[in-house]
């Protein structure tokens, strides 16, 4: 394909073709569960083949189509295994490849961006795209100092195209349930459209790039790549080698699992502390692994601000759940341990029974609050300990082991509408406001799970998420340093709205990213992987 479809009519016809396909496998399916073939391995087939038919079109697509189907490419380890496979082998194919345009295509593009003289700021240009995106497709190219650069190009007309596609991919959201059920998509598709703007505009992406590069230059554990051009449609950036998130998945070792899955966890609690600001689309083609151990991180056009940090409420009202859930597992492992004995229940355990009766209700009344309930929704607060109980197990333990089966495992658990899980999952509500953390969260999540990642979530989250830790602790402390409240935002060079009357040949130029020098006493350190005393846990001066 050679260049992007852009008239509403093709695009709207090949979308169009996604119901209807799933209508006649359908049809086609009761057929053969009435000619007698087991319900379960038609389900299964008509799993496989409505994924290939979903990622071939949106592939290729592009624009949101394909930008829907990179933020689910982080829900496949949720797949049974038989459907996995070709399921993980489309996604990496969005993330990593699809049609490119013609260099003719991209020459005029730059022209029109940059000026007509674009190619004296480069030493040289390829032609050959190194990787395409949603609505985008990246050059490899040296820069006149000599540095290597990305070069972002985005695809002419993408912007009516993914409004164009969004609107179609909400009207067939249905179909995305036969291929991962439980998940609802209807809420990305809209968080999507309501971002369309941010997303297109390279300028404003360049800035918040800028802002996440400062807040982490010379860091240990984390890449972002210095900026140093862009226009609306244009975006020039340092070259980051290394192996892209996608590989490891397919074949890392379990070293590069790990390694990956604890900087991912690293890199999403502390850059609201870090940059008052927090990447919003972490899929596998975002991240690399580089030589030297760090993590690289691309791709900002998705970002929310944060500016107060990580709420607290939420860091608060976790700690208080996961403080039921340990006394739940404890208490039924010591009833295993006495079973048989006679032992009687103390009235410590009584005791402890209504603390965590007590905790659990506060629990439910500031989820009400911040909105996650609905004014006149009744929950019991059991169950709903118990619908977040999974989740909360990973925090239990020091290190936690993320699987493909344990995310399946509760996967399954919402998608059977007769399950508690289920039920009170239908009783929630998801704030505005939540709405890019949870995502990022469960994208997070579903990332780890991919890598089969044996990390210590709780650490980085006792570390960064302010109200987690256990008050007066020196975690907490650290968070409460980190989480600074009312602070301003980083200047950018383009603030967000934009300036309607730039000229697109007028580029932003960022100059080399500024020099190595001492971090400022209020930025902390990245922790250490492992327990024990860490530098930002000292008192300050």
């Amino acid at each position: 394909m050679s260049d992007i479809p852009r008239r509403a009519v093709v695009r709207t016809a090949r979308l169009a073709t996604l119901p209807l396909g799933y209508a006649g496998r359908a049809t086609l399916g009761v057929g053969r569960r009435l000619g007698g073939r087991p319900a379960e391995v038609v389900a299964t087939e008509l799993q496989q083949r409505t994924a290939e038919q979903v990622f071939r079109v949106l592939g290729e697509l592009k624009g949101g189509a394909m930008k829907l189907g990179q933020m689910l490419s982080v829900f496949e380890a949720a797949l049974p295994d038989e459907v996995a496979g070709p399921y993980r082998a489309a996604l990496t194919k969005l993330q990593e490849a699809a049609p490119p345009l013609p260099a003719a295509t991209i020459h005029k593009v730059l022209a029109a961006e940059l000026g007509p003289d674009w190619r004296g700021l480069f030493a040289s240009f390829d032609d050959e795209p190194a990787a395409a995106a949603s609505i985008g497709q990246v050059h490899r190219a040296v820069w006149s100092d000599g540095r290597p650069v990305a070069v972002k190009v985005q695809y002419p007309g993408a912007g009516p195209a993914l409004l164009s596609d969004l609107t179609q991919l909400g009207r067939a959201a249905r179909l995305f349930g036969v291929l991962a059920p439980g998940l609802d998509v209807k809420p990305l598709i809209e968080e999507l459209r309501a971002r369309v703007a941010e997303e297109l505009d390279y300028r404003l992406e360049a800035s918040w790039q800028r802002a996440f590069a400062e807040a982490y230059q010379g860091d240990p554990d984390i890449a972002i790549p210095w900026p140093l051009a862009a226009s609306d449609h244009v975006l020039v950036a340092e070259w980051l080698d290394g192996v892209p998130l996608a590989d490891i998945i397919a074949d890392g070792d379990q070293d590069q699992r790990d390694r990956a899955g604890l900087l991912l966890c690293r890199f999403l609690y502390s850059c609201p502390a870090r940059a008052g600001l927090l990447h919003a689309d972490p899929h596998p083609g975002n991240f690399r692994l580089l030589a030297d151990g760090r993590l690289g991180v691309l791709d900002f056009g998705a970002v929310q601000r944060l500016p107060d940090g990580l709420p607290e409420v939420m860091g608060r009202l976790t700690r208080l759940a996961l403080d039921v859930r340990r006394t739940a597992t404890a208490t039924a492992a010591a009833a295993a341990g006495s079973k048989g004995t006679g032992t009687k229940d103390s009235g410590v355990n009584g005791a402890t029974a209504l603390a965590d009766e007590d905790a659990a209700a506060q629990v439910v009344e500031g989820l009400r609050r911040e909105g996650f309930i609905r004014p006149g929704v009744t929950v019991d607060a059991e169950e709903l300990l118990e619908h977040l109980g999974p989740l909360l197990d990973a925090l239990v333990e020091e290190e936690f082991t993320f699987s493909r089966q344990w995310l399946r495992e509760q996967a399954l658990r919402l998608a059977d509408w007769r399950s508690p899980a289920a039920q009170v999952s239908r009783q929630l509500n998801l704030p505005p406001s939540y709405l890019l953390i949870h995502r990022v969260t469960m994208s997070g999540i579903g990332l780890l799970c991919q890598l089969g990642a044996t990390t210590s979530l709780r650490t980085e989250m006792e570390r960064w998420q302010p109200g987690f830790a256990q008050p007066g602790t020196a975690a907490a402390r650290h968070a409460a340093r980190a989480n600074r409240p009312g602070r301003p935002l980083p200047t950018l060079a383009v603030a967000p709205g934009g300036d309607a009357t730039r000229t697109p040949a007028d580029p932003v130029l960022f100059g080399p990213p500024p020099s190595r020098r001492a971090r400022a006493p209020r930025a902390p350190r990245p922790p250490r992987q492992r327990g024990g005393e860490h530098p930002m846990d000292k008192p300050e001066p």
